[in-house]
């Protein structure tokens, strides 16, 4: 199925305006969704029903209020609404070129991409071009939906990400969480290292990686479909008090060695006067997650997203 754009916009480099079209980048529509169901297997219907009367209140007869004091609201019309959303520009303004590294992710909000629309091809490759050997990204304001957005346009080998960002006010503070910073050894933190190294990779494959906790709700699905008993798997008990307390020094140790179950019975003798660490570890509760192989897999095909 082709692409369909959601919105056309005009991006402002500079003196030079760029038209282009504005596309999601992420969709969840693949996700498993149940619906509720009555006694006698048939779906339910959701009602809106009055406060005050009790009785039912149909959508196209509802208002939207906003609730300045307890119980107290001013209230919009859908008309009024659909009126201050008209005022949202179609201009997307570019503000500042920042390095592509300067915003810390967890401000990122809802992807997006943007192509040229026409007459845009020339002037949207020139930013891309551009913006990829500077090693900057664009950081822009857009006005909708009520609410002034901040974007980062970034390149991409095969175009630009217009990445929504959140505000600060959206983003909670490491601080608020006060986090005690403990000192750690130097033979530690070599091990540490190690155990990184290990496992290094240069880069995120997304394909290598499958949402198992799907694969299994899509298996049991097609049992139920079939008409078998599904096999259900008891977790793990947790144990009290986040689990056995065992020496850090061992298990970095043991980890490098690729000796899962090693047994932190006594921690071993040391010359040296450096200080033992221990560090609570939880009980294993289910595999880790696991990488995609690269034979393919027959997933089960009787279950279709919903509209």
């Amino acid at each position: 199925m082709a692409a369909r754009s959601i919105a056309s916009l005009s991006l402002s480099f500079g003196l030079v305006s760029i038209p282009v079209k504005l596309y999601t980048a992420t969709e969840s529509s693949s996700d498993v969704r149940f619906h509720m169901l009555a006694p006698d297997g048939s779906r339910v219907k959701q009602q809106y029903v009055s406060e005050k009367t009790g009785e039912v209140v149909e959508r196209s007869s509802m208002n939207k209020g906003y609730e300045f004091e307890k119980d107290k609201f001013v209230v919009f019309t859908g008309d009024e609404l659909k009126a201050l959303e008209e005022g949202a520009s179609h201009v997307v303004e570019i503000l500042a070129f920042i390095p592509e590294k300067a915003i810390d992710p967890v401000y990122y909000d809802k992807a997006y991409y943007i192509a040229p629309d026409k007459r845009g091809g020339k002037p949207y490759s020139l930013l891309q071009q551009a913006l990829a050997k500077s090693g900057r990204c664009a950081l822009a304001q857009w006005a909708s939906k009520g609410k002034t957005r901040i974007v980062q346009v970034r390149p991409e080998e095969d175009g630009l990400v217009f990445q929504q960002l959140l505000y600060a006010d959206e983003v909670r503070s490491l601080k608020e969480l006060n986090i005690e910073h403990v000192q750690v050894s130097e033979t530690e933190m070599k091990l540490a290292l190690q155990i990184i190294e290990q496992g290094a990779e240069d880069h995120y494959e997304p394909a290598a990686y499958e949402d198992e906790e799907k694969k299994r709700i899509l298996a049991a699905i097609d049992e139920k479909i079939e008409g078998k008993q599904v096999v259900t798997h008891e977790p793990a008990e947790a144990t009290a008090g986040g689990g056995q307390v065992i020496d850090l020094m061992e298990a970095l140790r043991a980890s490098l060695k690729g000796d899962a179950k090693a047994k932190p019975a006594s921690a071993p003798k040391r010359k040296s006067a450096e200080p033992v660490t221990e560090i609570p570890v939880a009980p294993k509760t289910r595999k880790p997650a696991t990488r995609a192989t690269k034979t393919p897999t027959e997933a089960p095909a009787k279950v279709r997203a919903h509209k």
